[in-house]
């Protein structure tokens, strides 16, 4: 069952990725007045960066709490942006009806990934551009993801399906390339900061939608959720760069479709 993004408090990391927005937004390129679509929006971060650079905004999110979160805040901010829930393999946008779109460590969940990219096609005009953010694995944070996912497997649950490779430009041009998209990307860093590893685990086990649903799973297999905390800040000390504090550097990728 697909993660519930709405639970917990995605706010609380969204903060933390809002940085990334705007290096998406500059990548871009956007032209005054071009229509945009933030997928994915959580919080409406990229969509409200799209806004303030003069684009004529759409965000849509299949999380009903963030679809309030994002039209609240975009509101608040002083533009009244169209904000909707809906899913990325059926985007409630007519054929043909953006320039850009963006996607920031949104798209990468998509169930489906194939069906998400051929939809985002469908809805992009004639020599629009995407531009959607994808994390490395191996690197900074994602070694706590994959310490919860070894003590899942210890426990029992099935192992899931290897995750598309949103980062792999050769994997993600297959895609792209029947659609008329070419692939382009580069590598980009982020720090994460916490006043430590176990601080950092324990704002995941209490706000992060994803670390909620691991949470709900290590219960129903009857783990305990002291070791998991445990396992996953293990995993952070190891790569702590900031011996006083936590600071762990991630990278991930900035693909450009078009």
């Amino acid at each position: 069952m697909a993660v519930d993004w709405g639970t917990g408090r995605y706010e609380v990391i969204a903060e933390t990725l809002e940085p990334v927005s705007e290096i998406v937004v500059e990548r871009v390129g956007l032209v005054r007045g071009e229509r945009a679509l933030d997928l994915g929006c959580g919080t409406g971060s990229a969509a409200l960066a799209l806004a303030k650079a003069g684009a004529d905004v759409v965000a849509v999110d299949p999380a009903a709490r963030l679809v309030e979160v994002a039209r609240a805040r975009t509101a608040d901010a002083g533009f009244a942006l169209e904000v909707v829930q809906g899913e990325a393999a059926a985007i409630p946008l007519p054929d043909d009806s953006v320039d850009v779109i963006v996607s920031v460590f949104a798209v990468i969940f998509a169930p489906d990934p194939a069906a998400a990219l051929t939809d985002m096609a469908r809805v992009l005009a004639p020599g629009g551009r995407i531009v959607l953010t994808a994390w490395i694995p191996g690197y900074g944070i994602g070694l706590a993801n994959a310490a919860a996912s070894g003590y899942l497997a210890e426990l029992g649950s099935p192992a899931a399906p290897p995750p598309f490779a949103w980062h792999d430009r050769p994997t993600l041009a297959a895609l792209a390339e029947p659609l008329g998209l070419s692939v382009s990307m580069d590598e980009v860093s982020l720090a994460f900061r916490a006043a430590s590893p176990t601080a950092h685990v324990d704002n995941n086990l209490t706000t992060h939608p994803a670390w909620l649903d691991t949470v709900e799973k290590v219960r129903d297999l009857g783990g305990n959720e002291t070791e998991l905390r445990a396992r996953a800040a293990a995993a952070l000390n190891d790569i702590n760069e900031d011996p006083g504090a936590f600071r762990a550097t991630s990278r991930y990728v900035i693909a450009t479709l078009s």
